[in-house]
């Protein structure tokens, strides 16, 4: 089985290149999808050890409090990354385990950072104009532009972007399609 990484600072179209991959039967581990959920059941006591009671409203996940704490905050965004990433990583490793598909795919927006990189065989960087990024965020998640530009300054975009096997630029609808279908080419063809 093929284990693709697909990553991109938010708002660049990781899951839009994604969508199109799971066209072709590829199946999608949603690094992001699985952390919160694994950060509201297995690993809720560490969270509220490392945030207090506040990371939990009537007993789901305050991923806006969570953000806004961890974001503003290097030492308690590395920490709160100790807990997630190992039991994630752990979780994907299950995940692919489960899969009948040729290739899978995690898509995480710090694949690098986290060192999912290692899990896969190829890596692909999504990247989008910045400007688009930040309306993007804005208009799916309600968030304020500093909010978005605090969280774009804290992926380190640059690293991926130099590491990565592939590079797909997220422009145009059409522009995409068409470097998403040769990807998939390509990657079926090695």
């Amino acid at each position: 089985m093929k284990r693709v990484g697909i990553t991109g600072g938010i708002g660049s179209g990781k899951s839009t290149v994604c969508n199109a991959l799971s066209q072709y039967g590829v199946a999608i581990y949603d690094s992001d999808a699985r952390a919160k959920v694994l950060m509201s059941s297995n690993l809720r006591p560490a969270i509220e050890q490392l945030f207090g009671p506040e990371a939990y409203i009537n007993g789901a996940l305050n991923r806006q409090y969570i953000a806004s704490e961890a974001f503003t905050n290097p030492s308690l965004l590395s920490q709160l990354n100790n807990i997630v990433h190992p039991a994630v990583a752990e979780d994907f490793e299950q995940w692919c385990n489960e899969q009948t598909t040729p290739m899978v795919v995690l898509e995480s927006a710090i694949l690098f950072e986290s060192g999912f990189d290692k899990r896969v065989d190829i890596t692909i960087f999504v990247d989008a104009p910045l400007e688009v990024r930040i309306a993007r965020t804005m208009a799916r998640d309600g968030r304020t532009r500093k909010e978005v530009e605090a969280r774009i300054a804290n992926q380190n975009s640059t690293l991926a972007q130099n590491s990565a096997d592939y590079i797909i630029i997220n422009d145009t609808m059409e522009h995409l399609r068409q470097q998403v279908e040769k990807l998939y080419t390509d990657l079926t063809q090695q």
